[in-house]
């Protein structure tokens, strides 16, 4: 589920004292330690809520001292430090990092646009988070995952006015070499997905029904075995929640 394990980052311009650190990770010690070893730490971001980009942040206030920021108000510690806003800049360890909310992966995902103040066409990054991963692609996540925000999600990182090609840096996997070309490629995939969702429908005999009920089981388990038929077995359960999210969008739900 995390490819080659979950990445975390420690960001400083030039010659800045302090770094920003985006996902701490899990609460594993040597890594945690490493991070707090490279240098005194300003301010702690997090991309989303999952254990593996998390699950070690309350150690890692504790080796550093500094704030911690996420959109959600349960990731936030430390003087000011209020949850992140779509579209807020942070002006810290000598870098611009604008907030981008990027629900859909889960309901607090969010990308950070990093660049040099006062020249954010050049030389910039986003950070992904598992938005968009360095190979291949994201799971709708329960309970909270959205097929709907997903599309609009990168339908927002696609419209950025940044310098082409600008590197994505992921949650998981390598750096992606050119974000837009990346996200036109997931764009594509989850069109790819619904069709052949809609024709597991169709060869079920299967109308979805209309309402706010969950719905059946055995719907998901049917339409996930006949779109998913080539998944290793451990990321079933992903998959089957991405059928619930791509099932939700077809029938009208948020």
């Amino acid at each position: 589920m995390t490819l080659d394990g979950t990445r975390s980052y420690v960001l400083r311009a030039p010659g800045a004292p302090g770094r920003v650190v985006v996902d701490p990770g899990p609460d594993l010690a040597p890594h945690l330690a490493a991070l707090a070893d490279a240098g005194p730490v300003e301010l702690v971001l997090v991309t989303h809520r999952h254990a593996d980009h998390t699950g070690g942040l309350a150690r890692f206030r504790e080796l550093t001292g500094a704030p911690s920021r996420g959109v959600s108000a349960e990731f936030c510690a430390g003087p000011g430090a209020a949850p992140l806003a779509d579209g807020e800049v942070l002006e810290v360890a000598g870098l611009r990092i604008e907030v981008l909310a990027t629900p859909g992966h889960t309901a607090d995902s969010a990308c950070f646009v990093v660049s040099a103040p006062g020249d954010p066409l050049s030389g910039t990054v986003v950070l992904t988070g598992d938005t968009v991963l360095g190979r291949g692609t994201t799971v709708l996540a329960e309970p909270d995952g959205s097929l709907r925000d997903y599309l609009a999600s990168l339908d927002r990182l696609n419209a950025l006015d940044l310098a082409d090609p600008v590197p994505g840096l992921p949650g998981h996997g390598p750096v992606l070499p050119d974000l837009r070309a990346a996200v036109h490629a997931y764009r594509e995939h989850r069109t790819e997905r619904l069709d052949q969702v809609r024709g597991a429908l169709t060869a079920l005999g299967v109308t979805l029904p209309d309402g706010e009920f969950p719905l059946p089981d055995t719907l998901l388990d049917a339409v996930t075995g006949a779109v998913y038929s080539d998944v290793d077995a451990l990321v079933l359960p992903a998959a089957r929640s991405s059928v619930r999210a791509q099932l939700d969008y077809l029938r009208g739900r948020p």
